[in-house]
């Protein structure tokens, strides 16, 4: 039997804070009652101050945030329509795939696993592109599987340098509400999260935010669609309603969270997950080993991929840290899998969960025979840290003695 808690690390589901919890614990209701809308309506308009919309609509769907790949694909894009995109990772992969099975042209840009999204090339693509042909430019922002974050901005001037009116896609499922985002400001139309990640919820809400342009593209589309229909979401939402039975449990664990992220203040959620994750990246330093990202402008402030030796197999470090220590970690996916292992840390959490994660991890490659100093990395993230830490209040010595 084994005690106390599991050790979650991956990269979503994150760890549940106890208010969000109790936020959700409570009887089921009536998504028709007249007073609902009086709950959803600022849910709706807060989760925009997330995205960072200021013109637009933010939808909820029951679904995950393949869900809203297909949300965004299906309700601006017509069968046949070319789209720019490139594979960076596992999961910028399967939304190439998800466009390609619902009939698009897709133009993917192959990139090494450890870089981010080709701007430069991307730039060159759209300059040749001068009947427009391309519809859709598609972007990870976050890329989970190998821990890279790619510069949404830097793409945004790419398309306007070149008078391009195609739609900007984002990928922000594991960047939203962790890493700074502006969609806006960003000149993106549509971007795409889910509640398991950032939101510190369940799985089970695919959030999908669109632009005033990407709502205007809605009316020539002719992919099929119907659960994920724009239209049908926006005549029951105006009214503060749903086209089905919502996942209310969920929304009201959504209220929370976003309540939880304004309490802290999202600049602050932005500086503590760079805080937390630059003391995961001395860690890795510390050990001797390398992350997937090749150079410091893709590292991700959510989720290091760490690489392991060529006589090591990073599954099987995950595999041990499960067994002997309760410790989570994640798995290499893709063309990664087994060259390496993933520490996510973003959602709520604090130094003293990741040194967790990092004494698990060390403990784990040193199970298998990996030249890894016992507490090195764990002591670098603790300076770090400590050294970064803010100023705190002690009581005075008077007080310590009462």
């Amino acid at each position: 039997m084994r005690t106390g808690n599991n050790g979650l690390f991956v990269p979503g589901p994150t760890n549940l804070p106890p208010t969000l919890r109790f936020a959700m614990d409570l009887p089921l209701e009536d998504q028709r009652a007249p007073d609902f809308p009086d709950f959803t309506l600022r849910l709706f308009d807060d989760l925009k101050r997330v995205f960072r919309l200021d013109r637009g609509e933010v939808f909820v769907f029951p679904g995950s945030g393949t869900g809203g790949w297909e949300a965004a694909v299906t309700n601006t894009l017509s069968p046949g329509d070319t789209v720019l995109a490139s594979v960076i990772g596992q999961f910028s992969h399967l939304w190439v795939d998800l466009c390609r099975r619902h009939g698009l042209n897709v133009d993917a840009i192959d990139v090494d696993w450890g870089e981010g999204v080709p701007v430069e090339r991307y730039a060159e693509r759209l300059l040749e592109d001068r009947s427009h042909t391309i519809k859709a430019v598609l972007v990870c922002h976050n890329e989970t599987a190998t821990g890279v974050t790619s510069d949404v901005a830097a793409v945004r001037r790419a398309l306007d340098a070149a008078d391009h009116p195609a739609l900007l896609m984002v990928d922000a499922v594991s960047s939203l509400a962790s890493i700074d985002f502006r969609m806006s400001e960003w000149g993106v139309d549509l971007a795409v999260s889910g509640s398991q990640k950032g939101f510190m919820l369940p799985t089970g809400l695919a959030i999908v935010a669109a632009s005033e342009k990407a709502l205007d593209a809605c009316r020539s589309a002719t992919c099929p669609r119907c659960f994920f229909d724009f239209a049908d979401m926006i005549a029951a939402n105006r009214d503060g309603y749903f086209p089905y039975t919502p996942a209310t449990t969920l929304l009201r664990g959504l209220r929370a969270s976003i309540d939880l992220l304004f309490s802290e203040g999202l600049e602050a959620v932005f500086a503590r997950h760079n805080r937390l994750a630059e003391g995961v990246r001395q860690a890795v330093a510390a050990w001797g080993l390398e992350l997937c990202a090749r150079e410091p402008k893709w590292y991700s402030d959510t989720v290091s991929a760490i690489r392991v030796p060529e006589s090591v197999n990073g599954n099987d470090v995950v595999n041990v840290a499960y067994a002997r220590y309760n410790l989570s970690l994640g798995v290499g996916l893709g063309r990664v899998a087994g060259r390496v292992f993933r520490i996510g840390h973003l959602g709520w959490l604090n130094e003293l969960m990741l040194l967790q994660a990092l004494a698990g991890s060390e403990m784990a490659m040193r199970d298998l025979g990996m030249p890894v100093a016992a507490g090195s990395g764990v002591a670098a993230a603790e300076e770090h840290y400590r050294m970064t830490a803010g100023p705190v209040a002690l009581p005075s010595s008077a007080a310590v003695g009462m």
